[in-house]
């Protein structure tokens, strides 16, 4: 079975990693949600905190190799937090050196960033983190989503149907019904 890790914190923009997550899942692929601390991690839903989703494992007993791909859901606050961890940016270091493919929307890829994976790539995201991205010597698009190798990424949460489905598609696996959208 097809395996996809899902890194994430407190602060997850919750339509950004439950939406995926449940295409993932109806498209045939197991989800692990990938955290720094063990129990139970809260999104944030547009304006005000949201539901908890549990934390099936720590990023200190996750191994790249027992994966076939990374999800990074955004959130203005889930990817700050989560850069500014060594081990989870090496989790994104080591999936882009394994060829990996790494799906991150909105605010994610600013873990693509800090893990200096993105230079030369093509990506798009969230408009406050273009700069970042820039300075990271990407070329930052302004489309629904963008692939470039072994990454894929979004804008934000109007763009989660077509991120489902071109995570979905890189891994092989065929989309099965509707996707789930914001």
């Amino acid at each position: 079975m097809t395996k996809v890790m899902i890194l994430a914190t407190d602060g997850f923009e919750q339509s950004e990693l439950m939406k995926p997550r449940d295409n993932l899942n109806k498209a045939g692929i197991e989800t692990t949600v990938v955290s720094l601390e063990s129990g139970e991690i809260k999104g944030w839903d547009q304006k005000d905190w949201g539901k908890s989703v549990k934390v099936d494992m720590t990023v200190d007993e996750a191994n790249a190799d027992d994966f076939d791909a990374l999800l990074l859901p955004g959130g203005q606050m889930n990817p700050d937090i989560l850069r500014m961890n060594d081990d989870a940016v090496q989790l994104v270091k080591d999936f882009a050196d394994a060829g990996k493919p790494i799906a991150a929307i909105c605010h994610g890829p600013w873990l693509l960033a800090e893990a200096d994976i993105i230079d030369g790539k093509t990506v798009t995201s969230w408009p406050s983190i273009r700069t970042d991205l820039m300075n990271a010597g990407a070329d930052v698009v302004d489309r629904e989503v963008v692939q470039d190798g072994n990454l894929i990424t979004s804008r934000n949460p109007d763009d989660i149907p077509a991120f489902s489905k071109a995570l979905i598609e890189k891994l092989g696996a065929k989309v099965n019904g509707e996707l789930e959208s914001a």
